[in-house]
């Protein structure tokens, strides 16, 4: 049997609170919430293999993409992640700005944080733009990536990746 993939539906992370990171995810990102409800926890169950697992899930809209954040309510002995971006199974969301100092600013607003300074890429499909790793209080990871800049006319404008990194 094969099959084929049809496209991406959505990226979820689990949050300790929905409220909290619904409220960034509008607030600062401009998402749009979609919809937020708990769901059936025998069902929840089934599909997670988390027994006693009950939820509340809201769906964002994002430019191009949909976010899921759950926030389980049970069981009572959840843990958290603390994964580092070298470790295995680590994940992060990587989003297209127009200023990754500006993104970082408006995030930092609300408790969310950068792991460093932006850094212009040398390399790669990326070379030219600045990068930055955010992470908010549940480490949930997401990489603002600034658009390289256009003049008017269209052409892309070479600027010297020291001066802004």
């Amino acid at each position: 049997m094969t099959f084929k993939v049809l496209g991406t539906n959505h990226t979820s992370f689990t949050v300790s609170n929905l409220d909290r990171t619904v409220g960034f995810f509008r607030g600062c990102l401009g998402f749009e919430l979609v919809s937020k409800a708990p769901r059936d926890p025998a069902l929840v169950s089934r599909i997670t293999g988390v027994e006693g697992a009950d939820m509340v899930v809201a769906f964002l809209k994002a430019p191009g993409h949909t976010i899921e954040l759950i926030e389980y309510r049970a069981p009572a002995g959840k843990g958290a992640v603390k994964a580092r971006p070298c470790d295995t199974g680590f994940a992060h969301l990587a989003f297209n700005v127009d200023d990754a100092a500006a993104a970082v600013e408006a995030a930092e607003r609300y408790g969310v944080k950068p792991v460093a300074p932006p850094v212009a890429i040398d390399q790669g499909p990326n070379k030219g733009r600045r990068v930055v790793y955010v992470r908010d209080w549940d480490g949930v990871t997401l990489e603002f990536i600034e658009a390289v800049p256009k003049s008017a006319s269209g052409k892309i404008l070479r600027r010297e990746l020291k001066a802004k990194s």
